[in-house]
């Protein structure tokens, strides 16, 4: 009877595990949503996302302590995106010259089209960094990017890759950065030099 008892247990935990994960999505898609349609004029409430979401406040609380817990959350799902649509991409190339211009591309993208910039820019601004948050190293941006350059900043010669990668990440999304608070667009010019010094770091040292 134990085991039939400890069977049903772990069935009732998995499906309660699956209706969990799918309220966390519900939230922080509304919160995206919520925080993407108030721009910068506006910090949505707590109530304007779960009513987003179809939850209730108890349903929120359960899953994040706060609002800036949720921010958190949305920034790190972002990245995460993110770095998948990078891997993505470099993994079309074959040198890791072309592969370290596929990241540096595909970071700067953020800022070109609009409403991923009005939208990135509103998330950044919800978290209370104004666009700041991007340049000032915030762990669940910059780590899960920059480990996607260890690799072909290691074969381009760097003494030190994991340095070199979390320097090249925070010139680049400090750029990204810049354009998002100023709402202009990088040009060719200004990523082909981007793409010069981070392939010039392995060779700085």
């Amino acid at each position: 009877m134990a085991d039939v008892a400890d069977r049903i247990a772990q069935r009732s935990m998995a499906k309660r595990g699956n209706n969990y994960a799918n309220e966390v999505r519900r939230l922080l898609d509304a919160g995206l949503e919520v925080m993407r349609q108030c721009g910068t004029t506006a910090r949505p409430r707590v109530s304007d996302i779960v009513a987003a979401a179809g939850l209730s406040n108890e349903a929120f609380y359960w899953h994040f302590p706060s609002k800036d817990a949720l921010v958190v959350a949305i920034l790190e799902d972002g990245a995460e995106r993110l770095r998948s649509y990078l891997a993505h991409q470099m993994a079309k190339e074959s040198t890791p010259e072309r592969q370290v211009r596929r990241w540096v591309q595909g970071v700067l993208s953020q800022a070109v089209d609009e409403d991923i910039a009005s939208t990135t820019f509103a998330v950044l601004w919800n978290a209370g960094s104004g666009g700041d948050g991007l340049a000032s190293g915030h762990s669940s941006i910059n780590e899960p990017l920059a480990t996607l350059l260890r690799e072909p900043l290691a074969a381009l010669g760097s003494a030190d890759p994991g340095l070199d990668a979390s320097l090249a990440c925070h010139a680049v999304i400090g750029t990204l950065s810049d354009h998002l608070r100023r709402g202009t667009r990088p040009t060719r010019a200004e990523t082909d030099h981007v793409v010069a010094f981070c392939l010039g770091a392995p060779a700085a040292r």
